[in-house]
């Protein structure tokens, strides 16, 4: 029988991501004056799997220094392989705030995501994730992929859904300009998926997925499309 592959180990953030928080939370306060709802509904202990709408490249910013706890995320792989210096500093940099090198593929590559971000959930950690793959270049809710209910049945991780209002339209300082809307980050209340218990896997991971996608549509208040996102390149 082949010996199964040793885990990696667990990607943690180090200082570059504290003294990052410390430094853009004021510097995203001036640029955006961000309306932060529901911060409390993000549990102060224990894994959480945060699951939320994606506009822009700025969501994977606004979203840690709008929680409460250190956020990780997946990042994509190139930023971790990329040669000489600058790629050497990429490497180190994302490595320090906890990044998760992602291949945009499916099969191994895909799984090989899910088993990090499980990992990072069975730390007590909080993991973030983006259900619909890429961002919406619409403006609406595209359908979620499984990966996200297939992490929280992997490891009992509260799933807290978040809706991003403004993060691909709002500009720095546009907030000081009359009847300009501000960007909003809404944490949702944690879903109770306690009536799972005992359902198949595959029927409860699509409920899941479901129910996620609509707890997103309405703290976004975005339109679902209904369909798989195919637009972006991201």
């Amino acid at each position: 029988m082949p010996v199964p592959p040793t885990p990696a180990p667990v990607s943690r953030p180090g200082a570059v991501y504290f003294v990052g928080r410390v430094v853009l939370r004021p510097l995203f306060w001036l640029m955006y004056r961000p309306r932060i709802v529901g911060r409390g509904n993000v549990p102060e202990h224990g894994p959480v799997l945060l699951a939320s709408n994606h506009l822009a490249a700025l969501d994977t910013v606004i979203i840690p220094t709008s929680a409460s706890r250190p956020v990780q995320f997946l990042i994509k792989a190139s930023y971790f392989t990329r040669a000489g210096m600058v790629g050497r500093f990429m490497r180190w940099f994302f490595t320090s705030i906890g990044g998760v090198p992602v291949h945009r593929a499916t099969g191994r590559d895909a799984r090989a995501a899910l088993d990090a971000g499980s990992s990072i959930l069975r730390a007590g950690s909080v993991f973030a994730v983006f259900p619909e793959g890429t961002r919406s270049r619409d403006g609406k809710l595209h359908a979620g992929h499984g990966g996200a209910a297939w992490m929280a049945r992997d490891t009992g991780a509260t799933i807290v859904p978040v809706g991003l209002i403004g993060t691909g339209t709002t500009k720095p300082l546009s907030h000081l300009l009359p009847g300009k809307p501000r960007l909003e980050v809404r944490f949702g209340e944690p879903l109770d998926l306690s009536d799972l218990d005992g359902v198949p896997d595959g029927k409860a991971r699509r409920e899941i997925t479901e129910r996620i996608m609509a707890a997103i549509a309405q703290l976004s208040g975005q339109e679902r499309s209904g369909s798989v996102n195919a637009t972006s390149r991201d």
